[in-house]
């Protein structure tokens, strides 16, 4: 079925309203935070304001300590990537490449953690962490990604499952170990579905809330979005702190998504350059 130019234009033009239709928030957020006490309450509430008061960002990031928070969720982040990264990569590889004892038996169990809730594990994983004495610092939130996730590795184990076994055989005929197939033939075919596991992981680790209120206690822990619940709360009734302090949490997650939805698309696919 040919494509006409109209249906064209008719697909772009509903493309773009949906657009505007999801950015709205977005927008409203950003003007709102720009706008004075008394613009904010007006009637008619108007879109715009007057003069752009840029000082409201400076004012609620100042108002508490959101540059400790800040770093704290940038170390947790960062950290925790890192950590699936190579622990979720490595398990995929395994299962993927190697046949072993038990391999499937131990995949399926692998995969039916994805079935438990992290509603019941949250009590068991408070008192190992607080046996460990790990509580009221950022270990809890950091060290369980070194130990991999089951979707991430599903993720890539499905992925290295398409890529033809000739590849490693050249690799070994030329002499190359096990660590230098892994390192310097996989990991560069992996780059797309490594993208992927790193921006689900950012995206949910960057607003998980539940986890750093469980484990830290100590403001000087608090991760950013702990940090955000706790000033909504004494600013409850006051819009622009909250509206300026939400575009902080916000915009890092929207960047990190578009300079990544190339190979978002690509890791989903499975393809394979």
């Amino acid at each position: 079925m040919k494509i006409t130019k109209t249906h064209k234009i008719v697909v772009y033009i509903l493309l773009v309203l949906f657009s505007l239709y999801f950015l709205f928030p977005f927008v409203w957020v950003i003007l709102t935070a720009l706008k004075t006490e008394a613009e904010v309450f007006s009637f008619p509430p108007k879109i715009f304001p007057e003069i752009p008061q840029f000082k409201n960002f400076i004012d609620a990031w100042t108002s508490q300590s959101f540059g400790v928070y800040l770093k704290n969720s940038i170390i947790i982040t960062v950290m925790t990537t890192i950590g699936q990264l190579i622990s979720c990569s490595l398990v995929a590889y395994g299962f993927a490449r190697f046949n072993f004892k038990y391999k499937g038996i131990l995949f399926i169990l692998l995969l039916s953690t994805m079935m438990i809730p992290w509603d019941v594990t949250m009590i068991p994983l408070y008192m190992q962490f607080n046996l460990f004495g790990w509580i009221n610092t950022l270990k809890p939130l950091i060290v369980p990604a070194f130990f991999g996730s089951a979707y991430f590795i599903f993720l890539l184990r499905q992925f290295l499952m398409n890529i033809p076994r000739d590849i490693e055989d050249a690799a070994r005929i030329d002499g190359a170990n096990e660590f230098q197939i892994f390192y310097k033939i996989f990991l560069p075919i992996m780059k797309a579905p490594l993208i992927l596991i790193a921006v689900l992981n950012i995206l949910l680790v960057w607003n998980d809330y539940l986890g750093p209120l469980i484990y830290l206690q100590d403001q000087s822990k608090y991760t950013l979005a702990l940090g955000l619940a706790a000033f909504k709360g004494v600013h409850d009734l006051q819009i622009l702190p909250i509206m300026s302090i939400t575009l902080f949490m916000i915009v890092p997650p929207i960047l990190v998504f578009m300079f990544a939805q190339k190979y978002i698309v690509e890791g989903i696919s499975g393809s394979i350059k």
